[in-house]
């Protein structure tokens, strides 16, 4: 993690990708599918909408972090459906975000840096759903709100 606090359990952080690559051969064929398609269309009818109604909470916590992951690494011009991705998984509640799903974005999210403008739009979202103290003291409050939020607004 950031600045000294204290990484995640390596067997925790191997969950995640193992969910991670689940969703990735769905998610992925979503994303190049809305790529070719209308921009404009409502996201319900994507490719992408299509698959996040078919998940449960805790699918639907993989596939926002897979995209999530998948944004940070490659973040270009490219991005666009995967972002409006992430932004339709940040704009849902009671996903039932556990403590270390947020730090493991919040981390990802500080190792990809400004040249990701909204690299922490789904980690302050989920953050948000956790109970008060279940985070580390100011570990949410270094992330750049003013990024997350332009996101958010679409």
């Amino acid at each position: 993690m950031r600045s000294g606090r204290a990484r995640l359990d390596a067997a925790v952080v191997q969950g995640f990708y193992d969910r991670m690559r689940a969703v990735a051969p769905a998610a992925y064929g979503a994303i190049e599918r809305d790529r070719a398609d209308d921009p404009g269309r409502p996201f319900a009818d994507t490719a992408c909408g299509r698959l996040v109604g078919s998940l449960d909470p805790a699918g639907l916590r993989a596939l926002g972090m897979w995209a999530h992951h998948w944004c940070m690494r490659f973040y270009d011009d490219d991005t666009r459906v995967g972002l409006r991705l992430v932004r339709e998984v940040a704009a849902r509640s009671g996903l039932g975000w556990t403590a270390d799903e947020v730090r493991w974005l919040l981390d990802r999210s500080y190792a990809a840096g400004p040249a990701a403008a909204h690299r922490f739009a789904l980690p302050v979202a989920a953050a948000a759903e956790l109970p008060p103290g279940a985070l580390p003291e100011g570990l949410v409050d270094d992330a750049r709100p003013g990024d997350w939020r332009r996101l958010r607004a679409g």
